[in-house]
């Protein structure tokens, strides 16, 4: 039966997921952190920890005080010699749904937890796997936090969004995109390289 609920979900179009999975925001919950370092925790486990580099939580649930989507966003960043089909095996036996995103960064996957054909399970996740690098999340959520004026900045923003963009899940997070890059942007040169991987230029 599990089963059968990944396949019909997988064949949806993107308006059809968009009306059973609608954008909602609420306030920051404490329960958060806890809920990323027990999926931390059985993540490593299952993966095994000599195929990761590095995992982090990142998106507004990382930021304390911040309005964010009730969805734990993890990035897990894995070595250059990770068995893949290996790591899509061990993550979907956690309950995940795996799907190709050929426009991301390599390996070109994420994996989705928490989805159901009756719509959002208590409990969300968004599990997304790169190789090592110096990436623009860690700088952005690093920049919320160390700066509150633009993390409520970010949060007005996103409330007037999600009123406009309540079923297009992709216009709400275009229209995110120049808010993002200009934060991120400050953060590199506020903080430096401080995530670039040992050896990379």
């Amino acid at each position: 039966m599990k089963e059968m609920k990944m396949k019909n979900l997988t064949e949806m179009s993107n308006e059809e997921l968009w009306e059973l999975f609608p954008i909602v925001l609420c306030g920051h919950k404490e329960e958060w952190k806890q809920m990323y370092e027990n999926e931390k925790k059985l993540l490593l486990h299952s993966i095994g920890r000599d195929q990761v580099a590095r995992i982090s939580h990142i998106g507004s649930t990382a930021v304390k005080g911040l309005l964010a989507k009730p969805t734990i966003d993890i990035l897990l960043e894995i070595e250059e010699h990770c068995d893949l089909k290996e790591l899509i095996r061990a993550v979907e036996k956690e309950g995940y749904i795996y799907e190709k995103k050929p426009r991301n960064p390599p390996p070109h996957m994420m994996f989705m937890k928490g989805y159901t054909l009756q719509g959002f399970a208590k409990k969300v996740y968004h599990l997304h796997v790169r190789y090592t690098g110096d990436w623009d999340e860690l700088y952005f959520r690093d920049y919320l936090k160390r700066h509150r004026e633009a993390a409520e900045e970010y949060g007005k923003l996103k409330t007037g969004l999600q009123k406009k963009y309540e079923h297009d899940r992709d216009a709400y997070t275009r229209a995110k995109t120049d808010f993002v890059r200009e934060c991120t942007k400050k953060a590199r040169k506020e903080f430096g390289d401080i995530y670039r991987p040992d050896g990379e230029k």
